[in-house]
């Protein structure tokens, strides 16, 4: 026979008290249920709503944040090389245009001055002797042309002596030694007005060459003034001045050091604008054209938006500019989605946040 089960009455109750609990929790958990779903469906309406709104967005805004500030950023590069005299500059230091940066030591290119001065003096000096032999050679073909007339007067004079003394001859009046000797004074004047006359040609070729030394000597003077000029211009170059307004960046120029023309000594960022370069993609200009607004944000000033529009599109892409563009035609071709800059300009800068060449930004254009 099976022995019956005799439940312990000390332990039966709790068991009957613990069960109950479990029977009155099941209400509660039924009355939560419908505030979950209610939260649920507020999160579904809210993210519906803000989907719809980032597409209704994107449908009329092209976004990229591969834009960053871009500035006029003017080399400071000598011209003449030599040592530093002094530098008036310091990091960071906002200058105006035509303020002194640098000195380099005069001496050499003051002695190339001096050198170019002497010379030019030199050929003035020429040019003075040029002309006074202009004046000589003149006063030879003026002598030179009395010469010619004293032996045309001396000769008229002789040809009528000689037919007196032919005709006195003939009558034999004179002997024949004086019609020799008039016969050998008309042939003497006759020569000496030969070689006058080669004189008035010959001091006038030198007249000719002499005003040719003038202009020689003039354009040697000419030249002279030009290496002056250079001269002067090379020893301006030894004061390096501010191209612009800006803030001097990167200084690399200590004084004693000697540098050579070309080599940069700093560079100068310009403070009085700025602009802003997107890289869009070029599935992204399909509808952007030059005008249309652009809001700016920038990593520096997350709570501030500026405003802008689009002033130009780049006739390339970036990659066309670097410095081993690619070449599709050699090799494997992988398509790649290139980008275009795009140049944004601010049409209200603030001058309580100051836009810095570098800085990183995000660039909004609405193209609808």
């Amino acid at each position: 026979m099976a022995t019956p089960v005799h439940q312990d009455p000390a332990v039966a109750p709790n068991q009957t008290y613990a069960a109950e609990p479990e029977q009155a929790e099941q209400p509660a958990g039924r009355s939560r249920r419908p505030i979950i779903f209610v939260i649920l469906a507020l999160v579904l309406l809210v993210g519906g709503y803000y989907g719809w709104q980032r597409y209704q967005f994107g449908q009329t805004h092209e976004e990229t944040d591969d834009a960053q500030v871009e500035g006029d950023v003017y080399p400071v590069l000598p011209r003449v090389g030599g040592p530093v005299l002094e530098v008036k500059v310091q990091d960071n230091q906002p200058v105006k245009k035509g303020d002194v940066l640098v000195m380099l030591d005069p001496a050499d290119q003051q002695q190339r001055v001096n050198a170019a001065e002497a010379a030019l003096a030199a050929a003035e000096a020429n040019v003075v002797a040029a002309r006074a032999a202009v004046g000589t050679a003149q006063a030879t073909v003026g002598s030179a042309q009395s010469t010619i007339g004293v032996s045309d007067a001396t000769r008229a004079k002789l040809q009528k002596d000689l037919k007196r003394s032919q005709f006195l001859r003939k009558e034999d009046i004179i002997p024949q030694s004086d019609l020799d000797a008039v016969q050998a004074n008309l042939k003497a004047t006759s020569a000496q007005r030969a070689t006058a006359a080669n004189q008035v040609n010959v001091a006038r070729q030198q007249v000719a060459a002499a005003q040719q030394q003038i202009a020689v000597a003039q354009a040697v003077v000419k030249q002279r003034q030009a290496d002056l000029d250079n001269a002067r211009l090379q020893l301006s170059y030894t004061t390096l001045v501010a191209p612009a307004n800006g803030i001097v960046s990167k200084k690399n120029v200590q004084p004693g050091q000697v540098i050579s023309p070309g080599q940069q000594l700093m560079g100068l960022v310009a403070s009085d604008k700025t602009w802003i370069v997107a890289n869009f993609k070029e599935t992204q200009l399909a509808t952007m054209k030059v005008g249309q607004p652009v809001t700016v944000e920038v990593d520096a000033y997350p709570n501030v938006e500026f405003e802008g529009r689009v002033e130009s599109l780049s006739a390339a892409t970036g990659a066309r500019f670097a410095l081993l563009p690619p070449d599709n035609a050699s090799g494997n071709f992988v398509k790649v989605t290139q980008r275009v800059p795009v140049k944004i300009a601010l049409t209200q800068p603030d001058p309580e946040h100051p836009l810095r060449a570098g800085m990183s930004v995000v660039a909004t254009v609405k193209v609808k």
